[in-house]
């Protein structure tokens, strides 16, 4: 891990898992360039494994917690994306993305890797920038999206744990960029908010 970052919004340090590729702006914004050919991704059909994003992360508090952050992307080519991430080893992680479709449409998608990724596409929008939105209910997750930061959709509810243990306590959360099969991209994180609470209601998302 680098030197630990400070994000507004987030009470807690972060670090560059690996090298530094990212700025955080005076007005709390933060930015992650992905270079060429970068990808987050074990592929359960192929040899596929790829682990070279760029990766904000940092330790949570402990107990049920809420981070969002309103996600824009440079979508030039298939699969660049924005993601909220969560990390406990590179076997063990999950992700939230606004991602660049085959079909060429911002699409939210989310990726849960047990051993092998399992890739579900949810929703399409006409913009390039969405929120998103990772909780923490107990030893279980649940992932949001919103086209205008008030109204949200329910994405995934899902268990994470490993032979590490539960991730009570475990998991690092973050933010990432990618850009699988293009030049690289930029994806802007802001509008970033942490909030240390039990989502109140997990299918609606309010």
């Amino acid at each position: 891990m680098s030197e630990s970052v400070t994000v507004a919004g987030i009470p807690f340090r972060l670090g560059w898992d690996g090298a530094p590729a990212g700025v955080v702006g005076a007005d709390g914004t933060l930015e992650v360039a992905a270079g060429a050919d970068s990808d987050m991704i074990i592929d359960p059909g192929g040899p596929s494994h790829r682990m070279n994003v760029p990766r904000l992360i940092g330790d949570p508090p402990a107990g049920d917690f809420q981070l969002s952050a309103k996600v824009a992307v440079e979508l030039a080519s298939t699969f660049d994306a924005g993601a909220i991430i969560l990390f406990l080893d590179r076997r063990h992680w999950a992700k939230l993305l606004l991602e660049r479709s085959v079909a060429g449409e911002a699409t939210v998608v989310s990726v849960i890797t047990r051993g092998v990724s399992d890739d579900c596409d949810s929703f399409t929008t006409a913009e390039s920038h969405i929120w998103l939105r990772v909780s923490r209910l107990g030893e279980a997750f649940a992932f949001h999206a919103s086209l205008d930061g008030r109204s949200w959709r329910f994405v995934r509810y899902f268990s994470f744990t490993c032979d590490h243990g539960p991730a009570e306590g475990a998991a690092r959360i973050g933010f990432e960029a990618q850009s699988p099969t293009g030049e690289g991209c930029i994806a802007r994180f802001s509008e970033i908010s942490f909030v240390a609470e039990r989502l109140a209601d997990m299918r609606s998302g309010v």
